[in-house]
């Protein structure tokens, strides 16, 4: 059974389902106004590997991630770049796309955008104003945060302690606030700026409010997990939750929160920092692969520092793995039942993804080794396969090695055996140069990409 840390609680526990076999899961989305970067491929791939582990396992997995289409940081791009604003979602949304299709990420089950439901969330600022849970101010409508009980649970703080931001800038009404840790539910317009109708005035929604109403509306009250970087435990899941609970409603029954990918100083990487580093660009010089075999060789609980030696050596252990897969391929069998056993236990611990990937490569060690003896290792390659697999890791056997490669490696081999070695070196080297590792053993010559 799987057990994950939940922020709340601080501690590791079993991952109960609402519903036996379905697993229901909301992944806070872009805000889209930039590229992708290697921040957010990181939040993409860790629930990937979540959710395909959940999947592997035989559960049916729901997972709704949003799209935030409408933000202060939008409309100042648009402001600056004077472009619509719609113009600048629309293509950042299709370069996020691309950006998770080129790191094998699946998409999300449901992709409500913000746009869409606004509608809804005004009924439910609404609802929290007639309660007196919500108030009206010069700037626009803010949560009275002093109405909820337990707020604070996931910011580990006392409300007194808080302090004001966290999303939403210095405002107008600022001074009219009932406590400097409310936050904003409506933010009237400003003259050129897309506005939406409510009762209090025309406006857009805050940030915090989109995710109440799409989990609740997609995934239904106490859904099983709600996932994010560790920047958005507070505030911004914090006043997710709270609009849930001064409503009434039951909200997530786990959370989840990944830790950031650092620069060299140790600071998170984030578009609002600047210093980015484009995902498109990342997979574009190296297989997308990499990315993600540096995650699962790291806890999601750690803070990466992703440089050219961390992808470095993650290309190189790739490489140790397809040749693995060049070596074994057709070789058939069913996985080890010890190996699969080790794997669920370490999956089933919090994720602890190091210690997997120390099994499948002591595991490809030991079918290196058995090779050579002429020992049965079937089971083990087939065991190496299935967790590569059910981590959407894919190996390449190097079976898609065009006819011009292919017909050098057979050259390589030929001027080995007429022992011309230097012709043999030739070559090697031609086929290095435009990126083909070169294995050569006692049964021929062998590239891959």
């Amino acid at each position: 059974m799987l057990h994950l840390y939940d922020t709340a609680s601080r501690s590791t526990r079993e991952l109960a389902l609402r519903e036996p076999g379905k697993v229901s899961i909301y992944l806070c989305g872009p805000t889209v106004y930039g590229p992708a970067h290697l921040g957010h491929g990181r939040a993409t791939l860790s629930y990937d590997i979540l959710r395909r582990y959940l999947e592997w396992t035989g559960l049916d997995v729901q997972l709704v991630s949003n799209i935030t289409d409408i933000d202060d940081q939008i409309i100042k791009r648009a402001n600056n770049e004077d472009r619509p604003w719609k113009d600048i979602t629309t293509k950042c949304e299709a370069m996020w796309f691309e950006a998770m299709d080129g790191i094998n990420v699946k998409r999300p089950t449901d992709i409500p955008r913000a746009t869409e439901y606004v509608d809804e969330m005004v009924a439910m600022i609404g609802e929290l104003v007639g309660m007196d849970k919500a108030y009206v101010t010069d700037d626009g409508v803010y949560m009275d945060v002093e109405s909820v009980d337990d707020y604070g649970a996931l910011a580990f703080q006392t409300l007194d302690d808080m302090k004001a931001g966290g999303g939403d800038r210095v405002v107008l009404g600022a001074d009219q606030k009932r406590h400097p840790a409310d936050f904003v539910l409506w933010k009237f317009s400003k003259p050129g700026e897309p506005a939406w109708p409510s009762p209090w005035g025309e406006g857009r929604p805050g940030w915090h409010s989109e995710c109440v109403v799409m989990s609740l509306d997609l995934l239904g009250e106490g859904f099983d997990l709600h996932c994010g970087g560790q920047d958005l435990r507070f505030p911004h899941h914090e006043n997710e939750r709270a609009q849930a609970v001064a409503l009434g409603k039951t909200f997530a029954n786990h959370w989840m929160h990944h830790a950031f990918i650092v620069d060299g100083e140790g600071e998170k990487m984030s578009k609002s920092i600047g210093n980015v580093s484009n995902l498109l660009d990342l997979i574009e010089h190296y297989d997308q692969r990499a990315y993600r075999l540096v995650l699962l060789q790291s806890h999601y609980r750690s803070p990466i520092t992703l440089d050219q030696g961390t992808i470095d050596a993650a290309v190189t252990s790739l490489d140790r793995l397809d040749g693995f897969a060049a070596r074994t391929a057709g070789i058939e069998g069913e996985p080890d039942t010890d190996v699969m056993a080790a794997f669920r236990t370490a999956m089933d611990d919090d994720l602890d993804t190091p210690k997997v990937m120390a099994l499948v490569f002591d595991t490809a060690r030991r079918v290196n080794v058995g090779l050579e003896a002429g020992d049965d290792v079937s089971g083990l390659v087939a065991a190496v396969n299935e967790i590569c697999t059910a981590l959407g890791l894919e190996l390449s056997a190097g079976s898609d090695v065009p006819d011009d490669v292919a017909a050098k490696a057979t050259a390589l081999d030929q001027a080995r055996a007429d022992k011309n070695y230097d012709l043999a070196d030739s070559i090697r080297n031609e086929l290095q140069a435009d990126g083909w590792t070169v294995e050569t053993t006692k049964d021929g010559t062998s590239v891959r990409k």
